[in-house]
């Protein structure tokens, strides 16, 4: 027996749909157009053997796709997780503005450079191409910058009456993802990894790549609030405490893979 299965409209109608803010529901649906995009991109990719570096040219910008359809997905996650009503306030529409902007941005010039077999990152073969990778620098500043700010808002709502183990490590997910993405995206930017496939899915190397302490740097904003939910679950009354050390072993493990990589 077929169990019946919702449809879009039923899942719109959803209380937890007609709950979201209308920048929440536009960040959920650009997650889901980046989703889209990048089956789309997969399917095309699999009648072109082109390469850049040894990698396929559509590698990259599948990668940026699927990292910006999470990182706005967990953005509303979020602002759930820590029982924040700031997703209502006019500043957070300006983060939404500025998540999709920046990402949009990053992954429309990969996407038109790969279609070309070019290069977006490193790309130094004239002045067009040196500025525009400028240009994504100071995209993905503002796009971390905007978790920076959306910590701050919900410190700002919620610090009066005590931050709860959760929420904690919400704001904590939210500024490490700034502060440790930000440095280690300068680090990569002045420092180009290895040509090569390196590991499955991911196309690391274990040497002289920057790119493992810079994932943790962007996805602490889903690891730490993980572990705050873990902590909440399991840490009793020391859960907390089990927040704030979770935290500085994560800053140590982004720290030695920095540090490894920069040998």
């Amino acid at each position: 027996m077929l169990l019946p299965t919702p449809g879009v409209d039923q899942l719109l109608e959803s209380p937890h749909w007609s709950a979201l803010s209308l920048a929440s529901k536009i960040l959920v649906i650009y997650g889901g157009l980046m989703l889209i995009a990048l089956g789309l991109t997969y399917l095309f990719s699999l009648a072109d053997a082109r390469t850049i570096r040894d990698v396929g040219v559509w590698v990259k910008p599948m990668k940026f796709m699927a990292a910006s359809a999470l990182f706005a997905w967990t953005t509303v996650w979020l602002v759930s997780l820590a029982n924040s009503s700031v997703d209502q306030r006019q500043a957070y529409s300006w983060i939404t503005a500025v998540i999709i902007i920046t990402s949009l941005f990053e992954v429309v010039y990969i996407t038109y450079q790969g279609s070309r077999a070019e290069a977006s990152h490193y790309n130094d073969s004239d002045m067009f191409h040196i500025i525009l990778f400028g240009v994504m620098a100071v995209a993905a500043i503002g796009l971390t910058a905007s978790q920076g700010w959306l910590a701050w808002e919900i410190w700002k709502e919620q610090s009066a009456t005590g931050l709860s183990a959760i929420t904690l490590s919400v704001v904590l997910g939210l500024l490490l993802t700034f502060a440790l993405s930000t440095i280690s995206g300068f680090l990569l930017g002045g420092n180009q990894p290895p040509a090569g496939v390196g590991l499955p899915i991911v196309g690391w190397h274990l040497y002289s790549d920057i790119r493992p302490s810079h994932f943790l740097g962007v996805h602490a904003q889903q690891f730490i609030p993980l572990l705050g939910l873990f902590a909440e679950r399991w840490g009793g009354r020391f859960d907390t405490l089990g927040v704030i050390a979770g935290t500085v072993t994560y800053i140590f493990a982004w720290l030695f893979l920095t540090w490894a990589a920069l040998r």
